[in-house]
């Protein structure tokens, strides 16, 4: 499973991330966190506004920052 963080690096962006590593970490996923910055990468997920969260590909929040009980709840449902 690869989860991947899109963004270009803002901070709301970077914290998606951290929230996303710790959620896997104490969920025991065995995955891959993968960070994608480039904005035509962005574009082929079908993302308008960062930050996001996929999940091999498949978008499960885009355009805000969840809350870090929502990170774990959307990577459990998985």
């Amino acid at each position: 499973m690869e989860i991947q963080i899109l963004g270009t690096g803002c901070p709301k962006c970077k914290k998606l991330q951290e929230m996303a590593e710790k959620a896997a970490a104490e969920l025991g996923l065995n995955c891959q966190i993968r960070k994608v910055s480039d904005i035509n990468e962005i574009m082929d997920f079908g993302v308008m506004s960062t930050p996001a969260l996929a999940v091999d590909r498949k978008v499960l929040i885009a355009g805000q920052l969840p809350t870090y009980e929502r990170v774990k709840e959307l990577l459990s449902d998985i």
